[in-house]
């Protein structure tokens, strides 16, 4: 594993949760960090049942015989070079979203671990949740609320920008802050589940509309509207740093039969959704839906056990690329933010 900050604690923590329903049984074999005094006590505070191996340096992990996967939750902007570092080395990884800065980072990527024969993936946990696995049964197998139509997501954050010392990461855009790639990409990834179920990588791609605002030369908000010429289906992706978003609808997606509510404490990590069905206008044109029905996901963790399963499996089974997040849905995620920064004004320096 590579970094301890707060995501590589999160997910350290769900790898080594005692669960029932656990897939494959995960070590954490060793720690990278650049102090090693932090390594030990970050692995006593997640992983106290553990004792991996706490190295100084990311290059001594990568000759670890033990690791099997390399798990890299360093800022975007390091990606590039932590995940070939590692494809060198021949290690399989899962590397934290946003995959890279840009879709030519990603591609580069992709193909030197196809040449080396290695897996790689993006960590994209939302979408190996059961949660949202389910979600999309319900949409696009089962058609739950009929032909969908509609799809609308938010992620906020209160941060405040512009009171943050210079040196903090979100006042640095060439770490590739910004709300679009730390949380707008949850938004737009419950656009995209809700509209299109096709991971095929010749599927057609969206129009896209899309506005930025920015703090000097940091974006703070991002609005895209995603348009499907084959299908007419719309959605509306925001994010933003500036304001704290509704943790009592994280999605909605809206069919000719009905309707389907997240819900949760960010959309990152929702815990619960509802199916309603049509609204209906009665007496005075006032307008209700009947009681919808929940499904709740709640359990133990933050919800990264599923997507460290997944992974393992995959590499088990000798795939070298996700079942879930296939490296084709990975590219097409980054082109979309690619357009929506190109249109919005946000350059990072190794665009």
């Amino acid at each position: 594993m590579e970094a301890t900050g707060k995501i590589s604690s999160w997910y350290v923590a769900d790898l080594v949760l005692s669960r029932p329903d656990a897939k494959v049984r995960h070590i954490v074999g060793a720690i990278g960090t650049s102090d090693t005094s932090r390594g030990r006590l970050f692995a006593q505070q997640y992983c106290p049942e553990e004792t991996p191996k706490i190295y100084g340096n990311y290059e001594e992990v990568y000759q670890d015989p033990n690791v099997d996967i390399v798990y890299i939750g360093t800022p975007h902007a390091f990606h590039k070079k932590n995940c070939l570092d590692a494809i060198a080395a021949g290690k399989n990884v899962l590397c934290e979203k946003p995959f890279t800065l840009n879709a030519r980072e990603a591609q580069e990527i992709f193909e030197a671990a196809r040449e080396k024969g290695v897996f790689i993936a993006e960590a994209m946990w939302l979408r190996h949740r059961p949660l949202t696995l389910e979600l999309q049964r319900l949409l696009h197998q089962e058609k739950a609320i009929g032909e969908i139509f509609q799809a609308t997501s938010h992620f906020g954050l209160e941060i405040d920008i512009p009171n943050l010392p210079l040196d903090k990461y979100y006042r640095q855009n060439s770490m590739g802050a910004g709300s679009l790639l730390d949380i707008g990409i949850y938004a737009l990834t419950w656009v995209v589940l809700g509209l299109d179920s096709d991971l095929e990588a010749s599927r057609p791609k969206p129009n896209i509309l899309a506005a930025q605002n920015h703090w000097e030369d940091v974006e703070i908000t991002s609005t895209a509207i995603l348009q499907y010429p084959s299908t007419g289906r719309q959605g509306i992706a925001t994010s933003t740093t500036m304001a704290i978003g509704n943790p009592d609808l994280l999605a909605r997606i809206q069919g000719t039969a009905g309707s389907i509510e997240v819900h949760g404490s960010c959309p990152s990590a929702p815990s619960a959704f509802t199916v309603y069905p049509s609204f209906k206008i009665g007496a005075g044109d006032k307008v209700s839906r009947s009681e919808g029905k929940k499904y709740d996901f709640s359990a133990p963790g933050r919800g990264f056990q599923y997507q460290a399963d997944n992974i393992a499996l995959d590499v088990l089974g000798g795939r070298l690329e996700s079942s879930i997040v296939p490296q084709s849905e990975t590219i097409r995620m980054m082109e979309i933010m690619d357009e929506i920064r190109r249109q919005g004004g946000t350059k990072y320096p190794t665009d």
